[in-house]
């Protein structure tokens, strides 16, 4: 008779994941995020993992969660493992017969910076299968299917490998009939100031950088979406700070224009474009990069 001895099991696939992510990110909440999961659920998974190996492998505390030794000890081997299989996974992928082009942007960049840069892409590509997916932070191109990230990111933050593609410079817009009537930078203070939920103290800043004086720079309407607050500007309903590489067409096409161009401030951010590890590269990666790194169709790029 044949024997069928149950053999000792290892832990759930999602709680070594969970641990991974909350180690290499040391917070419950950013690995909740990346994982598109409840930081609850982040936490259940992390112990269910400690109870399995029956050693703590994060301290709680009310500012967070730290790494023990042992935790400590495991997050190289860990990383190095999800790695692995991030690349099998890629691999798996590459076997699919249409070409297919992933990218993750920030949804400004997306709406606003990408689309006239993919009619280029569909023009020289026209095989390609392109998908754009709208994020507020990075993903990791390590562990997820996307080709390319599109982000503005602080100089100590940008990516090993990343291609800074321009600098993030702001300054005022509006309409030509409202910029009529701004002979003065401090007549900004008559003005209804639209305001971007994120990017806050763009108003503050660019005051403080250039020395203009607004009576109350944060008391605009806000929006959740740059694009909104880009229309509401266009519409007339007030001026927003531009941030350069996303009002380029709008200014182009003269519905908005810089009434102060010469007041124009450097945030620190930088739009980059985020490449996965070589091996995982597609056959058309140095192309598709000269491409998004060329303005705009109709741009000087194409004269």
């Amino acid at each position: 008779m044949a024997v069928a001895p149950l053999r000792p099991k290892g832990p759930p696939l999602n709680a070594m994941r969970a641990f991974e992510a909350a180690a290499r990110l040391q917070s419950f909440v950013a690995a909740a995020d990346e994982l598109g999961v409840t930081p609850g659920a982040v936490s259940q998974q992390v112990k269910a993992l400690e109870e399995w190996a029956d050693t703590p492998l994060f301290r709680r505390n009310p500012q967070g969660v730290a790494l023990t030794v042992a935790g400590q000890a495991l997050l190289p081997t860990f990383e190095a493992a999800f790695d692995a299989l991030g690349a099998a996974t890629q691999a798996l992928r590459s076997l699919h017969p249409v070409r297919e082009l992933h990218i993750a942007a920030l949804p400004s960049i997306a709406q606003l910076w990408l689309p006239r840069r993919l009619e280029r892409l569909r023009q020289a590509l026209p095989d390609l299968k392109i998908s754009v997916t709208a994020m507020e932070m990075p993903p990791n191109l390590n562990r997820e299917l996307f080709d390319f990230a599109l982000f503005f990111t602080a100089p100590g933050d940008c990516p090993s490998g990343a291609k800074v593609l321009q600098g993030d410079r702001i300054f005022p817009v509006c309409t030509p009939m409202i910029a009529e009537a701004l002979d003065l930078p401090e007549r900004l203070s008559d003005c209804v100031l639209l305001q971007d939920q994120t990017w806050v103290d763009d108003w503050l800043h660019w005051a403080s950088e250039t020395g203009v004086a607004l009576e109350n720079p944060v008391s605009g309407p806000r929006y959740s979406l740059y694009s909104l607050a880009l229309q509401e500007a266009m519409s007339g309903a007030g001026i927003l700070m531009g941030h350069e590489a996303l009002v380029a067409d709008a200014l182009k096409q003269g519905s908005l224009v810089c009434p102060f161009r010469e007041l124009n401030v450097d945030t620190g951010r930088q739009l980059t474009l985020t490449q996965p590890p070589r091996a995982r590269r597609c056959p058309d990666h140095d192309v598709i990069v000269g491409l998004l790194q060329q303005g705009p169709i109709g741009s000087a790029a194409d004269n």
